[in-house]
Order: C-alpha cells, then sequence, then structure tokens
C-alpha cells in the first residue's frame, strides 16, 4: 500500500455575535454551531474518519468545536494542540505548521477560521470551492510519506461535508 497523508480541514461551527463587549478571541459558539459541531463529529465517527492528531486555533468558537469532535470521537485531550498560527496568520503560516508535522503521523486534523482555511481548501481542492461554511469539512488525501510533500498534483482524493449538506 502506497504512503499517504490524510489532512482534515475544519471551519470552526457558527459563532455567537450578540455578544459585543467580548473579545473576537473569546466569541463563543451559537447553540446551532454546537448541535452542527456534534453531528459532523457523528458523521466522522460513523464514516471511521479518525485523525491521529488534532489542532486548533486558540479562539474559543474553534477550541470548542475541536472538544465536541475529540469527545465525540473518544479520543484523548493530549492528541489535541493549540497553535496561534491558525488565528489570522495567513495560509503560508497553517502551511508551515501542516508541512512540520512529525511524518509518523498520517492524519491530521486542524480547525479553525476563514477566510484563510477557505483559501487553503482552494489550494489543494481539485474541484471548484467558493467557500467552507460554518462547521463545514474539507479532507484530502495526499499520495506521499512526508507532510512537507503534499502538493495539489500529489492530492489522490478530496471529501467534502458541512452540516447542510444532503446526501
Amino acid at each position: 500500500m502506497p504512503a499517504k497523508k490524510e489532512l482534515f480541514i475544519l471551519r470552526h461551527a457558527k459563532s455567537n455575535w450578540d455578544l459585543e463587549e467580548i473579545s473576537d478571541m473569546d466569541r463563543p459558539l451559537k447553540l446551532r454551531g454546537i448541535r452542527n459541531a456534534y453531528e459532523m463529529a457523528r458523521r466522522m465517527k460513523i464514516e471511521r474518519r479518525i485523525p491521529q492528531l488534532f489542532i486548533s486555533s486558540p479562539a474559543n468558537r474553534a477550541l470548542h468545536t475541536a472538544s465536541i469532535f475529540l469527545r465525540v470521537l473518544e479520543i484523548s485531550y493530549n492528541k489535541l494542540l493549540v497553535d496561534e498560527r491558525l488565528y489570522g496568520r495567513g495560509t503560508d503560516e497553517i502551511l508551515e505548521l501542516i508541512t512540520s508535522q512529525d511524518n509518523s503521523i498520517n492524519k491530521l486534523m486542524i480547525f479553525g477560521h476563514n477566510p484563510d482555511f477557505s483559501e487553503l481548501v482552494r489550494r489543494y481542492a481539485k474541484n471548484q470551492v467558493f467557500e467552507l461554511p460554518t462547521c463545514g469539512l474539507a479532507k484530502f488525501t495526499f499520495s506521499c510519506q512526508k507532510w512537507s510533500e503534499i502538493s495539489k498534483e500529489l492530492q489522490t482524493n478530496e471529501f467534502f461535508d458541512f452540516p447542510k449538506k444532503e446526501f
């Protein structure tokens, strides 16, 4: 079986904009966002799409989304890292984070924000993608042994899912 790397990119669930007095970093999820995160995590569990390592933006809404996924997937919290490069630093910093991962990890999931995540998805997608919706998931499979080798040319499979997707 050829070596492969699987990258799961998940935009945080719907956040609550009603609380004007708090910082963007502290903005919580809406109830709908919490429900959507549980639904998307359940879908991943049913389809046995289980990452080995999870990395989240330090923003409350991304961390809460990641926490829901860990609980539903029954993954220990020691598999969750927090990295500031996933919070508004641009796709180059996100790519630096991804490509610097230990190559013993074959399935990586990141939680973060737009516009960076939609731009990142467009970088690897062979099908046209306009915007990754809230709690939207993009999964790419790359035929390579090292994270530093991932590219659109080595992308062999893509999968997209989001809360309102009809099957």
